[in-house]
């Protein structure tokens, strides 16, 4: 078997803070990703959600960078745009190289496939997932963007109430500080505190957030505040992937 490098098993030691025990399907794909297209998980380049990966714009991005992509054209397509209605679609092509003919991909976003959280946004989502496929074609990537991924069940509620939080396992001023820190991030970038939870338990590899450690909640809130101020809309892409934990569960 091929011994894993250096940058593989600081990537598989990152992603087992972040996400828990990985099953082997999983870590290896991460290790073929890593070795492959130079992708981390440390970067925001990649994330985990329900047992897949998934490749964000930011890693994207990063592969066309490192491998000298010529350009990158965008187009409207206006017969399937309607300004009145929040309905785009995009075409986007991409050259690897000025002599190349180019990787053609299409992405759509209308209110009833992004989230609450990003209504208003439509036009710039259709363009980037435009961008995001025609990225995967270029460079061979054969898994799902996180911004491609659609809204499914609107479960976003506006983030007023610091009661929506979620619990820490125990008590002291200290919880109380890691509390507060993660209050600001949510208010000042506008999360939604149901969805937030529902990473955080993702995020911790627990049941329920009773059972998360001190540690394991303060690396999530140091990864949260740290995604959110690096790349917001793919940090909402990651939190619209996750069913919104009703009020007041554990």
């Amino acid at each position: 078997m091929k011994r894993s490098t250096k940058a593989e098993r600081s990537e598989l030691r990152l992603a087992a803070r972040i996400w828990g025990t990985l099953p082997r399907t999983s870590t290896d794909l991460l290790a073929q990703l890593v070795e492959a297209y130079h992708l981390s998980v440390g970067r925001g380049d990649l994330a985990y959600i329900n047992g897949r990966w998934y490749v964000t714009h930011t890693g994207l991005l990063g592969i066309a960078r490192r491998n000298r992509c010529s350009g990158i054209n965008v187009q409207a397509i206006t017969d399937f745009c309607e300004a009145s209605s929040q309905r785009w679609a995009f075409r986007a092509t991409v050259y690897k190289s000025k002599s190349c003919r180019g990787f053609v991909g299409f992405g759509d976003a209308d209110p009833s496939n992004v989230s609450n959280l990003v209504r208003g946004a439509e036009m710039r989502v259709a363009e980037t997932r435009a961008v995001n496929r025609a990225l995967r074609k270029a460079y061979g990537i054969g898994i799902c963007s996180v911004e491609e991924i659609g809204a499914g069940a609107d479960t976003s509620q506006p983030p007023q109430e610091s009661k929506k939080l979620p619990p820490q396992r125990t008590n002291g001023s200290g919880n109380r500080t890691v509390r507060d820190r993660l209050c600001q991030v949510i208010r000042e970038h506008q999360l939604d505190p149901n969805l937030v939870k529902s990473y955080a338990i993702d995020f911790c590899g627990v049941k329920s957030l009773r059972d998360a450690t001190r540690e394991q909640v303060e690396n999530f809130v140091a990864h949260l505040a740290d995604w959110a101020q690096r790349d917001r809309n793919a940090l909402l892409c990651q939190l619209n992937s996750y069913p919104a934990q009703k009020e007041g569960a554990a």
